[in-house]
């Protein structure tokens, strides 16, 4: 399988898409208004602290206060407290308190309304390991699944690891087969950073960033580009320079494959990414075979569902079900990635009458997750034949990212028609007249809603020039949206 890392670098905006095979799977967006500020350290202050939520407010100088849950911070030395012999939740109050400053780091970037998620939990990543100031022990990344490697790298990190000396590692997945002075570096560089951290936070200001991580693409170099990656495209001279030395310094044997794209056709629109962008915030989502998705997602949920559409199949009705579904676990998979789509999952599979074929979908669905960078998890299907699952957020959806609620319908997805609004004229027009004195009256509207009144309800607005004695004129107003009217008195 090829795949490729394209960037797109404009004075404002980063985006970088993962193609495989020619196929866009994954795509990323920065803009210097919203950078992203998961992984950044802030000397924050206590401002809020709530018992009945388990939970903290603290201002880390954003425009919303952050979420600190109280499962997300690291417990003082003395805080085991036990009742009956057994371990006891240990109260928020017992943890912070307000006015306190507190050095935190962003485990979710702000998300709708919501401000960010926060945890003391530290952690740094570096090419090959993440440390864990206040972990402990050595883990090793789950993808890593033969166990005799798993062992040497476990091995290595431990070896190197001084006794008494704080702090845990995990060795991420771009380790394997790395040798032991590599995670050794590694190692090092980690601890020197955590050292310079702890400096700055003990100066810093309340309030301000302690600690940033690395710009889109160099983050896109260290957390994606492993021997998987065949190349890396950029547009921009100065960012392929940086990606270059990274890659001179943390992975020598990728340097090569970052290649300065100098044509004359933009490198987004030369590889289709464009085209599947503006697809990829669509509600509908075509399957080859003629079936199709509908993707919504609202506040509390994403919701798939899947539908057999023109595909009429060869054999019989549930081979046809079973086709679709099969089709649609894969194509699912690749728009949760593309979208970005995470919290809860709720998929509506076309219902299929054997077992059999409800197993396959599950084992097509996990399979093809199973690429995906952020960390899922699929449930059975419940006794309604649907699947439930999650997948984890820590950023912006691509439509969250990229769009705003529509003005005409506030978000609803939904306006109202014609006929609505003209009823509504109707019931303002009696209420006008019944309320003041007036010679006659105009109504401005949309041109659609104009033209039902001068043709469907015309008969209507005779009658009720009638009923109220009162001349009515229409004027049609070219910037009002289609629920928009005034009914003005003359």
């Amino acid at each position: 399988m090829s795949t490729e890392l394209v960037l797109n670098l404009s004075p404002r905006e980063t985006r970088a898409a993962l193609l495989e095979n020619g196929v866009l799977q994954e795509l990323f967006v920065e803009r210097a208004s919203r950078l992203g500020l998961a992984g950044n350290l802030y000397k924050g202050r206590v401002s809020r602290v709530l018992p009945g939520m388990q939970a903290a407010f603290i201002d880390i100088g954003l425009e919303r206060t952050a979420f600190l849950h109280a499962s997300d911070i690291v417990p003082p030395a003395d805080a085991e407290h036990r009742a009956n012999g057994e371990q006891r939740e240990v109260s928020i109050r017992e943890l912070v308190s307000e006015g306190r400053d507190i050095l935190v780091q962003v485990l979710k970037d702000p998300l709708g309304s919501k401000g960010a998620r926060l945890t003391t939990f530290v952690t740094i990543p570096s090419r090959y390991l993440v440390f864990m100031p206040f972990g402990e022990g050595v883990g090793v990344s789950a993808r890593i699944e033969t166990e005799a490697e798993r062992q040497r790298l476990r091995a290595a990190v431990a070896s190197t690891m001084q006794p008494g000396q704080s702090g845990g590692y995990i060795v991420r997945t771009a380790a394997e087969g790395g040798d032991a002075e590599s995670l050794q570096e590694d190692m090092l560089f980690l601890r020197r950073l955590w050292d310079s951290i702890v400096e700055r936070s003990v100066v810093a200001r309340t309030g301000t960033l302690v600690h940033e991580d690395l710009p889109l693409p160099l983050r896109l170099m260290r957390d994606l580009v492993g021997e998987g990656v065949d190349r890396v495209l950029v547009d921009q001279e100065r960012a392929c320079a940086q990606m270059r030395e990274f890659a001179a310094k943390f992975m020598p044997a990728l340097g090569t494959r970052v290649e300065l794209y100098t044509g004359a056709r933009p490198l987004f629109d030369l590889h289709g990414v464009e085209e599947e962008i503006q697809r990829s915030l669509d509600r509908k989502v075509p399957l080859k075979s003629g079936g199709y998705l509908i993707i919504d997602q609202t506040e509390a949920m994403t919701t798939v569902d899947v539908n057999t559409g023109a595909y009429v199949g060869h054999r019989n009705l549930e081979e046809t079900i079973f086709r679709t579904n099969l089709e649609a676990a894969v194509a699912i998979a690749r728009q949760l990635r593309l979208r970005n789509l995470g919290g809860i999952i709720i998929i509506d599979f076309i219902d299929m009458e054997e077992e059999e074929h409800r197993r396959q979908v599950l084992q097509a669905l996990e399979k093809a997750l199973s690429a995906d960078h952020a960390r899922t998890h699929v449930s059975a299907v419940s006794p309604l034949g649907l699947v439930e699952m999650t997948r984890k957020r820590t950023r912006e959806s691509l439509a969250h990212q990229l769009c705003m609620p529509c003005p005409a319908c506030e978000g609803r997805g939904f306006v109202k028609t014609a006929e609505t609004v003209c009823y509504e004229i109707f019931r303002e027009i009696l209420r006008q007249v019944g309320q003041f004195e007036l010679q006659q009256l105009m109504v401005l509207a949309h041109q659609d809603v104009i033209e039902r009144l001068l043709d469907e309800e015309s008969a209507a607005l005779a009658e009720l020039e009638v009923m109220t004695g009162k001349p009515i004129r229409l004027q049609t107003e070219s910037l009002y949206l289609i629920d928009q009217y005034d009914v003005v008195l003359m």
